[in-house]
């Protein structure tokens, strides 16, 4: 492990590299018509929590996606130590890319990973992946209300001014050429378990780190989790379970 990788220093060894939990993961896969899913793609799989959780319940193979090497390397070992390894195929690829590897998509679940190429930039360019009426399974941080604490508007307005509330996803959704079959919050205690509680100790132990970029990651971490801390429940993940129109 490198001393100065800031991504390591947080995450290394970590399960989950996001708000989310295996029950509520199994809780949305239950939401959808029963079907058979041929070919599953978890876009943005990080460390693969959900990957691992959806080819277990399934007993499909999952093609997990990512850019970041290290972590699906961390996914191919939970695999092995799992005995799904047979289940699991990684990519070490742009989520942007899905479309030129993957045709004919049953399922796509891409869990607190669209943000990063943009929502509607995300919907749009899965969808010609996507089969005839299979589903795309699409978790997205929103408000979950109007009156949002000052401080935490602003927070976001800095670090992701794109954000928009349930009512507005959905309609990016239509927009994009998808049906919004339901929607599903995750709780409260799914950012801090496993994943906030992790990350805050972590992170002010980095605070004194040699590397500015080290220091300045963790401090952004912790304000992250300050922020979530007095947000009130302005925001959360929500997860759209969408099926190609």
């Amino acid at each position: 492990m490198s001393d100065f990788n800031p991504i390591n220093l947080l995450f290394e060894d970590m399960e989950k590299l996001g708000p989310g939990s295996n029950s509520d993961t199994l809780k949305v896969l239950d939401m959808l018509p029963k079907s058979v899913h041929e070919v599953i793609v978890d876009a943005g799989c990080g460390a693969g929590r959900h990957t691992l959780a959806l080819a277990n319940e399934l007993q499909t193979p999952v093609h997990a996606v990512d850019s970041y090497e290290p972590f699906l390397a961390s996914l191919t070992q939970r695999a092995k130590e799992a005995g799904i390894e047979h289940l699991v195929q990684t990519h070490c690829m742009d989520m942007a890319d899905i479309p030129n590897t993957f045709r004919e998509i049953d399922l796509l679940w891409p869990e607190g990973a669209a943000y990063n190429i943009g929502f509607p930039h995300a919907l749009k360019t899965w969808h010609s992946a996507v089969k005839s009426s299979g589903f795309a399974v699409v978790s997205e941080l929103s408000w979950l209300r109007d009156d949002v604490p000052v401080e935490v508007r602003q927070f976001f307005q800095a670090g992701y001014p794109d954000m928009r509330s349930v009512n507005e996803n959905r309609s990016v959704a239509q927009d994009a050429g998808y049906n919004v079959l339901t929607t599903h919050t995750l709780p409260r205690e799914t950012w801090v378990e496993g994943y906030y509680d992790i990350l805050e100790p972590r992170a002010k132990a980095l605070l004194d780190h040699l590397d500015k970029v080290v220091r300045d990651f963790a401090a952004e971490t912790l304000e992250e989790i300050r922020i979530f801390g007095c947000s009130e429940d302005s925001y959360g993940y929500v997860f759209y379970v969408m099926q190609k129109a």
